[in-house]
């Protein structure tokens, strides 16, 4: 084709054309289904997978009863966090 390239440069530009091409014809898609944007589906009302919580009367094993000085340590540490 170009008598001043080698055969790899010409395939190298050749592939580099059809890589254009085909970046084009996938933006044009992309831009094509932007502008008819279709309605997202509603989303479910509850997340079935998700069990419920028990509430305070859990199982034993999932609560522990702090001392005193680890419920103060405790509440000096919510004290530190920023509320906004």
């Amino acid at each position: 084709m170009f008598p001043s390239i080698s055969l790899a440069q010409e395939i190298g530009l050749a592939v580099l054309l059809v890589a254009a091409i085909v970046w084009v014809a996938g933006l044009g898609h992309m831009l094509r289904d932007s502008r008819s944007h279709r309605p997202e589906p509603a989303a479910p009302a509850g997340l079935p997978m998700i069990p419920a919580q028990r509430g305070s009367a859990g199982h034993p094993m999932e609560s522990v009863e702090l001392t005193e000085a680890e419920q103060q340590a405790f509440a000096g540490l919510i004290r530190t966090i920023p509320l906004h």
